[in-house]
């Protein structure tokens, strides 16, 4: 692997700070079951955590300030048959999480300020539609309202959460194996799916349109995960022939080779990307492992580099990445983690050190704020995020209520006009006269 550590960045020196053990979430019982999610979910006023339960599937949702021991008895959102496979708050309500289980549903819950204080078995919704288990659930990252889950039943769901349908379907005939992974660009106009088939394809939801697919990204037979990085590329993390874990990153409209391709190491766990579009910096996080490793993504060859790693003693069974509005930009944090132990959720902060104290502008441009780009239905009718919208005023001659308001406001401003000119008048004159 090349580490090339005379190249300019302002992320070489990114290091990874562990919470303290007041700060942690102690005494939790962390699901034992085996799917390659990362059992926890994260927003600016919550952290959840899948549980073990006994006769069905839980979760934990802890205001972030609840750190400390956790009651053994602390309430939980227990509505599930079947255990808990994957969770996702939703990026537009920081109230609001969703949820995809073994008993072939996905139930929508709301999430009083403050947090739990009686057990929560009454989801907001319960979307049915999957035949087998719901390993994956993801909000769309524009539009309001708008879910997609993918099951073992090896179709993709997308729903409109305020009407409970499903409004799109892939089914198997776009993916005839189990689904490992599903990624929604940044604009939410395509996701991007990895495949037990060896395939990783690009998909226009709304069409139901393959617009690009790769055939074995990573030789090996191991579960490949696939990620939407900037400037239409996508990063992929998966295991060579010889069980050795990969990542690469490829050019959406050149997928015969890929631009870079590294290989780390010969450990078994599947390694979870979780990628930050505001520093271009992708994090690799290995179930079982005890680090975290993260590269830098550039425009020019050789496009990913590699910056440092972050190592513990313990290996992590699964991990929460915070979105940017959770951060703490007085300490110039750029990334924060909650690694699950055994029995322990600890907060990992990543800092780049700098000596002011002051708001550091070229670390933190503008980000995706909590408010929803379009709703539901203007997603569903082929709007994406920044296109204009077409009204009558904007595609053709102006309609005569638009006139009529038009002419309203020219006779306000003539009058206004005109008022100041008599105030000018008399200025004038008072002047003269003195």
């Amino acid at each position: 692997m090349s580490r090339q550590v005379v190249r300019s960045s302002k992320f070489r020196h990114v290091f990874g700070q562990p919470a303290k053990a007041d700060q942690c979430y102690e005494d939790v019982r962390v699901s034992q079951t085996t799917w390659d999610s990362g059992f926890c979910a994260v927003n600016p006023k919550f952290v959840a955590l899948i549980c073990e339960a006994s006769g069905g599937g839980a979760f934990l949702v802890l205001p972030l300030s609840k750190t400390g021991r956790v009651d053994k008895n602390a309430p939980m959102v227990c509505g599930h048959t079947a255990p808990v496979l994957d969770i996702a708050w939703c990026p537009h309500n920081d109230n609001v999480i969703a949820s995809g289980s073994e008993d072939c549903t996905v139930m929508v819950w709301e999430i009083p300020d403050g947090g739990l204080t009686l057990p929560l078995r009454e989801p907001v919704v319960t979307l049915e539609g999957h035949t087998k288990r719901v390993g994956i659930v993801a909000w769309h990252p524009t539009a309001q309202n708008v879910l997609l889950s993918a099951g073992c039943d090896n179709v993709i769901l997308v729903w409109d959460v305020g009407t409970g349908a499903a409004v799109l379907t892939l089914g198997s005939d776009v993916h005839p194996d189990t689904i490992y992974s599903v990624d929604w660009s940044r604009d939410g106009a395509l996701i991007c799916t990895s495949c037990r088939d060896k395939r990783v394809r690009i998909i226009e939801p709304r069409k139901g349109t393959i617009v690009a697919e790769k055939d074995r990204p990573h030789e090996g037979t191991r579960p490949v995960r696939a990620v939407f990085v900037s400037d239409g590329k996508i990063l992929t993390t998966g295991f060579s022939r010889m069980s050795e874990r990969q990542v690469a990153l490829w050019d959406t409209k050149h997928l015969e080779e890929p631009l870079s391709l590294q290989e780390l190491d010969t450990s078994s766990g599947v390694l979870l990307p979780f990628f930050d579009p505001d520093t271009n910096i992708v994090y690799l996080c290995g179930k079982g492992d005890s680090s975290i490793r993260y590269f830098e993504i550039t425009s020019e060859a050789p496009f990913l580099h590699y910056l440092s790693m972050f190592s513990s003693k313990e290996s992590q069974r699964g991990m929460g990445y915070m979105p940017k509005r959770g951060l703490e930009v007085n300490k110039c944090e750029i990334a924060r983690f909650y690694k699950l132990h055994e029995r322990r959720c600890e907060p990992i902060a990543m800092t780049v050190p700098r000596k002011s104290d002051l708001f550091q502008e070229d670390l933190y441009p503008p980000t995706a704020g909590p408010d929803a780009a379009l709703t539901a239905e203007e997603w569903l009718g082929g709007l994406d995020t920044g296109r204009r919208r077409t009204t009558p005023e904007a595609s053709g001659a102006p309609s005569s209520d638009a006139i009529s308001r038009l002419e309203e406001e020219m006779k306000k401003l003539q009058a206004t006009v005109q008022e100041l000119q008599k105030r000018l008048d008399t200025l004038e004159e008072t002047v003269q006269a003195k």
